[in-house]
């Protein structure tokens, strides 16, 4: 008799793989909702501040966003900046979490919005 492949084995295992993905998931939903609140600071935080120094970095030294991107701090990967030349505003956004907008005023420098002035 000729050597025949093996039959393709995707009961058990695959199943196993698919109970592993599904506790995987509950534990980091878990996590996420036992440390919303630290999250939602750390979002708010890291939006905040990223959109105000994006916004200095950008119309105050006049740097190119990217460049501005560069400064950074450790820990704040997850934060992206937009600019918006029309208004002279960065905003900032942590995925999912929060977001700010910091916008150009002649005289005050990058304010944050909502801005009462």
């Amino acid at each position: 008799m000729a050597n025949s492949p093996a039959p393709a084995r995707t009961g058990p295992r695959k199943r196993w793989g698919l109970w592993a993905l599904a506790i995987i998931a509950l534990a980091v939903g878990g996590t996420a909702l036992a440390f919303r609140s630290e999250i939602n600071g750390y979002g708010s935080i890291a939006s905040a501040y990223s959109a105000r120094v994006g916004c200095s970095c950008r119309y105050v030294a006049g740097r190119s966003l990217e460049d501005c991107a560069k400064d950074k701090l450790a820990g704040m990967e997850l934060v992206t900046l937009v600019d918006d030349d029309e208004t002279r505003s960065v905003t900032a956004r942590f995925p999912l979490v929060a977001s700010a907008t910091a916008t150009y005023r002649e005289g005050y420098g990058c304010v944050l919005e909502p801005w009462e002035g």
